[in-house]
């Protein structure tokens, strides 16, 4: 048995073996000793092996899904060895062919998952591949467990963006790719996520061939056109499925191929400091998606994450999507009662791909019965609906016959696994009631031959009873065990009864186990056969899952539209963003389940003011202001309504954000180094149709250092780059630059000052602030008053001696001639008088009337006199 351990490990080197024995999966030697530390199990050693211990540790295999959710999460890979025969047959045969067959049927990788238990319902799953070839870069990725299969040509400036974007759970390229120095701060955050391949493997010759007997066709052209790099990476992603899934062929979608224009730009960045799909701290709820799905079935969940991982840029592509949420705006009994049945579809999309790689069950035919009968209600709901729905809700009448059979054949419950039975509905087949009936009237038989037996016997103790070992046996008290006739051959002898066979128990014992056989025999024959009738029918069951999942985005859309009061923007080709009491989807919902009431704000970026620049108090809202802004941007051109009155937008090709600080120093890179990159990325790369907001540049660095950053960056914002913008800042000074640039507007955030205290109103008005009021914010978070107090004196007098220059820093560079040193004052009164005093010579008398005097002088400086 180790031998053939050894050689199936041996092939699979790189995992840990997952060794089947009867209801075990049992580990060795150094796999044991890493699976028991990363699982928290015992660690045994029984015996040697070639004079090395045997170290072991088993999971049981009713609950192996359990352990190897664990061991996936730690970033293991899982090769697991199935038993390819009964053991009982093996044991038949002589000679040292008596061992079990088994072989590796599955490599269990974090790319490759389907079961339900092992992945999350309501996000997509990606198994992705990098290409490189000189300038030309694709990227091609996978979800397994629903078949979704998509390439995109891109540049090596954009390999980021995507990454960030899918977020793959496995990242295969080339070796050498990986230790592409241009590539590798685009890699950076997936490292722990590379397979490395060698570059033969990405070879776009390989990888048409693979695609072309993978989809059954002799060219692909019906899939549109791709570029080599294209089709070498969707290659490799087909042939590590072939790798991983030991042949087994999954259910594939159609191979599609993105653009890179046809989205809104973000980059991983924008998509950090906007709180897309992860929040920077806290949970799920912190960030858009938690905020705003409201989906009910998890394909559209997976659905609505990708819309807003990748909004459109393409205005009638995004004005469809617009329609079919107005439709259900519009409708709002009709609307209730497609979400009810919508939250009644389990995922048709998942089991449509574990059936395709014949490692669905009952339990996924079930599910495949159910979302067709959803589907057909959904149909019947919608089929006088509005135009905008009508593509999905023709998609929704496909293959009913299909789901009136599975729902005919199947009992209501199915069980998980074939071999669980009990799966196909009695009455279905009458091969299979008869089975049935003759095995579940055995009990019937059996009690009537231990009567008869009793009567035959004169033993009233007698009885008929059954284990594993001996099957069914008469079983006597010992006193009785002579008194029976010849025929009874005894098996087994007891302290105090005695065990025997009789011919007529051994052949009703064989009827009832070919019985049992046949049931199971007829009822897989059964099941496989209602599995090839759905795998069949896969693209147009595909298409239902598709439309199913598309209706239940625009649904969820509606109804936060209509429960929020949201709005549908109004998308243009010029380079218009007009906003009427906007408001910002992840705080609002927080505020209102605080009791408060967030405040709107408008923001109109023209012509005449693309570009504005947020002067205002910390805590008054500025960055929630600039967030909100962005977010409306992505909500609109996702297909969703948007949290205003109004939203006139022309649409955006690319959004960047740099809010918020934060270091990276797995990279070595402190936080003013992080802003820097991430701000010359964006002037880089921004273009006018672009949409950027800026926070606070420059305050990781010196006064002047940042305040002269942040003059430039405006400065290039506005003459070069010609973007809409908004540009948060505390250096007040940079306020002056209105005079000069004619496109920028100022504007601050409205505080009130009442009896010694600021209150934040939390609004935009046009204009500047003069002050940042952060010794108001150190106090409120509880600060020493001796430091606040401190504190206090020393901005006076920073502030005093700052006076003379800055109203001049507008007129011209090098920036800062116009500062001049502060001129000497006059000392005062009290100031000669207190130089003049000697103490030393002082007698009491006179200490306590200079005393006196001085505080008269005091009294008069602070009366003015």
């Amino acid at each position: 048995m180790m031998r053939q351990y050894r050689a199936l490990k041996a092939q699979h080197p790189e995992t840990l073996l997952f060794y089947r024995m009867g209801d075990f999966y049992e580990l060795f030697f150094d796999d044991a000793v890493v699976a028991a530390e990363a699982l928290d199990i015992a660690l045994t050693r029984r015996g040697k092996d070639g004079g090395e211990d045997v170290a072991m540790c088993g999971v049981p295999v009713h609950n192996a899904e359990a352990y190897l959710q664990r061991l996936i999460r730690r970033g293991f890979r899982v090769a697991v060895c199935e038993q390819l025969e009964d053991p009982e047959e093996a044991k038949k045969r002589k000679g040292p062919n008596k061992l079990v067959q088994r072989d590796v049927v599955r490599i269990v990788t974090p790319g490759t998952l389907t079961e339900d238990e092992l992945l999350d319902a309501r996000e997509p799953s990606f198994l992705a591949a990098l290409a490189v070839d000189a300038g030309d870069v694709a990227v091609a990725w996978l979800e397994l467990a629903s078949g979704h299969f998509q390439t995109l040509a891109t540049g090596r400036d954009a390999v980021a963006a995507e990454l960030a974007r899918l977020a793959p759970k496995e990242l295969l390229l080339a070796e050498s790719a990986a230790a592409d120095p241009e590539l590798a701060p685009a890699l950076a955050d997936w490292r722990d996520r590379l397979v490395p391949l060698e570059a033969h493997q990405l070879a776009p010759a390989a990888g048409a061939e693979r695609l072309r007997r993978a989809y059954g066709v002799d060219s692909l052209d019906a899939f549109g056109t791709f570029a080599a790099v294209e089709l070498g990476a969707a290659g490799a992603v087909l042939a590590y499925v072939e790798l991983t899934q030991k042949g087994a062929r999954p259910t594939l979608q159609p191979l599609r191929s993105q653009t890179v224009e046809g989205r809104l730009g973000l980059d991983p960045a924008t998509r950090r400091n906007l709180e897309l799909v992860e929040p920077l701290a806290g949970e799920r709820g912190a960030t858009l998606l938690g905020a705003v799905d409201r989906t009910r079935t998890a394909a559209g969940a997976r659905l609505l994450k990708r819309h807003l991982t990748g909004p459109l840029t393409e205005r009638d592509a995004i004005a469809a999507r617009h329609d079919r949420v107005a439709a259900l705006v519009d409708d709002a009994e009709r609307r209730r009662r497609v979400r009810e049945v919508l939250g009644e579809t389990p995922d048709l999309e998942r089991s449509l791909g574990r059936l395709g790689l014949a490692r669905g069950g009952p339990r996924d035919l079930g599910v495949v019965a159910r979302a067709l009968d959803a589907a057909g209600r959904l149909y019947a709901l919608l089929a006088d609906a509005a135009t905008p729905l009508a593509v999905a809700v023709a998609q929704l009448a496909a293959e009913a016959a299909l789901g009136e059979r599975l729902a005919t054949a199947l009992v209501d419950t199915p069980p998980r696994l074939a071999r669980d039975g009990e799966a196909v509905r009695q009455g279905f087949d009458a091969e299979l009631d008869a089975a049935r009936s003759l095995r579940d009237e055995g009990r019937r038989h059996i009690a009537a031959m231990e009567a008869e037996l009793r009567t035959e016997t004169g033993i009233t103790g007698l009885k008929v009873r059954h284990n594993h070992m001996l099957g069914f046996f008469v079983e006597v008290g010992a006193p009785h065990a002579d008194k029976l006739p010849a025929r009874f051959v005894r098996r087994q002898g007891l302290a105090n009864a005695a065990r025997f066979a009789t011919p007529e128990l051994t052949e009703l014992e064989l009827k009832l186990h070919e019985a049992d056989a046949r049931a199971r025999a007829r009822e897989q024959e059964l099941l496989e056969a209602l599995t090839g009738e759905v795998v069949r029918s896969g693209p147009v069951l595909t298409a239902v899952a598709a439309a199913l999942a598309e209706l239940d985005v625009a649904a969820s859309w509606a109804d936060l539209a209509v429960a929020e009061g949201w709005v549908r923007p109004e998308l243009g080709d010029d380079l218009a963003f007009v906003v009427e009491a906007g408001r910002h989807p992840v705080v609002e919902a927080a505020v209102d389940r605080d009791g408060g009431r967030f405040v709107a704000n408008d923001c109109k970026l023209g012509d005449d003011d693309r570009l504005w620049l947020l002067t205002g108090p910390n805590m008054a809202g500025k960055s929630t202001f600039l967030r909100q802004n962005a977010l409306l941007v992505i909500l609109a051109q996702a297909g969703a309504f948007v949290p205003a009155a109004r939203f006139r937008l022309g649409v955006v090709d690319r959004l960047f954000s740099r809010v918020g600080a934060a270091d990276d120093l797995a990279r070595g890179r402190s936080t003013f180094m992080v802003e820097m990159v991430e701000t010359a990325a964006i002037l880089n790369q921004a273009s006018a149709r672009s949409l950027v907001i800026l926070d606070e540049i420059g305050r990781g660095t010196a006064t002047h250092d940042g305040l002269s950053l942040a003059w430039a960056v405006v400065e290039h914002l506005h003459d070069v780059v010609r973007c809409r913008g908004l540009f948060a800042t505390h250096y007040h000074e940079l306020t002056d630059l209105e005079a000069r640039l004619e496109r920028l507007a100022c504007h601050t955030m409205k505080v009130r000052e009442w009896r010694a205290e600021v209150v934040f109103l939390h609004e935009v008005v046009s204009g500047r602030a003069d002050r940042s009021y952060g010794l108001h914010v150190a106090r409120l978070a509880g600060l020493p008053p001796a430091v606040v107090a401190r504190a206090e004196v020393l901005l006076d007098r920073l502030e005093r001696q700052a006076k003379a220059g800055p109203a001049r820093l507008a007129a011209d560079l090098p920036l800062f001639q116009g500062l001049e040193p502060e001129p000497e004052q006059e000392p005062s009164r009290l100031e000669h008088e207190l130089r003049a005093l000697d103490p030393d010579t002082l007698t009491p008398r006179e200490a306590l009337d200079a005393l006196y005097r001085l505080k008269a002088l005091a009294t008069a400086a602070e009366d003015g006199g």
